[in-house]
């Protein structure tokens, strides 16, 4: 009779630092410590080493220098390639403050190639009005702000190789309706730093977006805020800019911190 083998016990440390990342990983908002512990059912000074160890090595991270964590730039690099919520779980509190800071609808988006992806929002709570969230929803990358931020960077051919003899569709007045519009509009993204979409998709809404690199400096995904023409004036536009690439540069540098 074929003798079985022992089970290899495990290590507890790595299983309690495994399961702090699993924690965190699954939450909507950054973990504090104190809720770590509690899981663990451990003592602080012992959760702490466990989450300081995943923080030095870029599976943790601190948004805000405190005691409360999300998940850090090693385990996006790792999963970047396979699974999109890494990324979803990594910036959802930048979403968060995003939408806090300005009132208004948030979104994150990926390129699945001619379309944009929306992987994530957070409705904006302040307003009686507001643009409903669209996760999981496919728009086009030409006439959309985060599709035109996802390809601001690409040149004349590889915009013309992507779309080939893709008909442009008119949605508004507005629509980005051919590659001479488009190649201008990236023009302009790459100047101003942020892509709007000036009711192209939607007549009564107005979009701003801006690009997210990655620290080779590819753009990798695009964060943004949609808002009601009417609330959302020219004048408006450009100070929720500055406030949209500010949290753009936050993803980009915690992103990319150790690589």
């Amino acid at each position: 009779m074929k003798k079985v083998a022992p089970e290899t016990p495990s290590i507890q440390s790595l299983d309690r630092g495994l399961m702090i990342l699993e924690a965190v990983a699954k939450a909507r908002s950054p973990v504090l410590l104190s809720d770590l512990r509690e899981m663990l059912d451990i003592n602080r000074s012992s959760v702490f080493r466990l989450a300081n160890t995943l923080r030095r090595r870029g599976f943790l991270t601190n948004p805000s220098g405190s005691n409360e964590y999300i998940i850090g730039p090693t385990a996006w690099r790792l999963f970047r390639n396979y699974d999109w919520s890494m990324l979803v779980s990594f910036c959802r509190h930048h979403l968060q403050a995003l939408s806090k800071e300005t009132g208004e609808t948030s979104h994150l988006g990926v390129r699945e190639g001619k379309q944009a992806l929306f992987i994530a929002h957070q409705t904006g709570h302040s307003q009686v009005v507001s643009v409903s969230g669209r996760t999981g929803e496919f728009m086009p990358l030409y006439c959309t702000a985060h599709g035109k931020a996802l390809i601001s960077d690409m040149d004349e051919e590889s915009l013309r190789t992507m779309f080939g003899d893709t008909v442009f569709q008119k949605h508004t007045a507005t629509t980005v309706g051919g590659m001479e519009e488009l190649l201008t509009a990236c023009s302009a993204i790459r100047t101003s730093g942020y892509a709007l979409d000036d009711g192209e998709y939607h007549p009564e809404i107005r979009c701003l977006a801006v690009p997210i690199r990655d620290n080779t400096g590819e753009v990798v995904a695009a964060i943004g805020v949609s808002a009601p023409v009417a609330r959302m004036s020219r004048e408006r536009c450009e100070m929720l800019a500055k406030k949209v690439m500010r949290i753009a540069k936050e993803i980009h540098v915690v992103l990319n911190a150790g690589a």
